[in-house]
């Protein structure tokens, strides 16, 4: 058995590329960028009015003027027009290019017009006021993106405004979620005492959607040549295998023996944790098996854990740890990392892990009322109110 640290270890030097693809960029929030987006013209391009109103020349306003004939009207849109007269204004809309020969805009709010005049009708005018002028945001071929990020809807709008209609972005993984037993039936069957519905690969599923990869799921009753069969077809196939029951210690646990057998090199077994401590992973040249224990929360757990970083990395995302501060004691004697589940609030900006109590790895509907795990490392038995630990987040993404 070896400690949370080194399976986390072992699997981050596990993790691998899976190429690049392009996407229609409005499909494309969620997933990880893989080109540097530059600037193909100054932000913004020209010289932009950012309020209603008329633009002057403000010398003249320098020198005293205050009333001034209204030439003509800039629409936001519109090619650019020029002032033909210094002591006199163009009316301007937000978002339009700044006229010729002026410098100055005064809000509508701010000037009274009768019969073709514009009056000003404060005191204070500045060189260039109420104007986003060109290049301030940014210069053409300056980089706006980064690549390796994950997209989101302000990225979005910076595609469609340097004309990229398609992205480039990380090829997704290609994987399997495999179930196993037989007490498991489908979700629209009604099960018999002794049986119960399937849930964890489900669980998988929607945890992979949250970082925009489809699966497939398939389940193998506990059969050994079955189970021989199919995975051996599942590990040329897909390029990643993640697996829930069947990697304890029971007489119809095969999935150690059966990785064994098709030549899948472990990389460990049984993890130092509670819950999911008889987690299996090991690899072969092109697919990495995840193989958890079957009870709901150790699935969900070891995907959290030990999963996300895998893809983080392989795709590049650096990511940052999030803790929170215990609001109750806690005392937990056995020697290893408990992963505990916890509602979490904010106050004064802290953010706050409630404890909720479970009754154990199989008590799927505890999930309900929490929103992370607190990890609470195996160094010590007692755990104060007010203490910082890491927290797996899995609500309120």
């Amino acid at each position: 058995m070896i400690s949370v640290e080194e399976a986390k270890h072992i699997i981050l030097k596990a993790t691998q590329e899976f190429g690049v693809e392009e996407t229609p960029f409005i499909k494309s929030v969620g997933r990880i960028l893989k080109e540097t987006i530059v600037a193909d013209r100054d932000f913004p391009p020209f010289n932009r009015v950012s309020m209603d109103g008329i633009a002057i020349d403000f010398i003249a306003f320098q020198k005293g003027q205050r009333a001034f004939t209204i030439e003509g009207i800039q629409p936001a849109g519109s090619a650019q027009i020029s002032l033909q007269n210094s002591e006199n204004c163009i009316e301007v809309m937000t978002g339009a290019v700044l006229p010729k020969n002026t410098n100055a805009v005064i809000r509508y709010e701010d000037v009274e017009i009768k019969n073709g005049v514009a009056r000003i009708m404060i005191n204070e005018v500045f060189e260039f006021q109420n104007i986003h002028e060109k290049g301030k945001d940014r210069k053409v071929g300056e980089t706006l993106i980064e690549k390796n990020i994950i997209i989101s809807a302000a990225e979005i709008g910076v595609f469609a405004t340097v004309g990229k209609s398609t992205i480039k972005v990380a090829k997704q993984p290609k994987i399997m979620i495999l179930s196993t037993g037989d007490e498991l039936v489908a979700v629209n069957d009604k099960p018999e005492e002794h049986q119960i519905r399937r849930s964890n690969v489900f669980t998988l599923v929607a945890a992979l959607e949250h970082l925009k990869i489809e699966s497939e799921t398939s389940h193998i009753t506990d059969d050994k040549p079955i189970l021989m069969q199919k995975i051996a077809q599942f590990l040329n196939d897909y390029d990643v295998l993640l697996c829930s029951g069947a990697v304890s210690k029971g007489k119809f646990d095969f999935l150690p023996e059966v990785f064994d057998e098709l030549g899948v090199k472990k990389r460990f077994h049984r993890v130092a944790q509670r819950p999911g401590k008889p987690f299996w992973m090991g690899e072969t040249n092109t697919c990495k098996v995840f193989a958890f224990p079957g009870n709901p929360i150790s699935t969900f757990v070891n995907c959290l854990m030990y999963f996300y970083p895998w893809y983080y990395k392989s795709v590049r995302v650096k990511t940052k740890e999030e803790t929170a501060i215990l609001t109750e004691d806690i005392i937990f004697k056995p020697n290893l990392t408990y992963f505990l589940q916890v509602k979490l609030s904010d106050k004064f900006g802290h953010t706050l892990a409630t404890p909720i109590k479970g009754n154990g790895s199989g008590d799927l509907a505890s999930l309900i009322n929490a929103d992370a795990f607190i990890q609470l490392p195996n160094d010590k038995t007692e755990f104060k109110t007010g203490e910082n630990y890491p927290i797996l987040r899995f609500r309120n993404f």
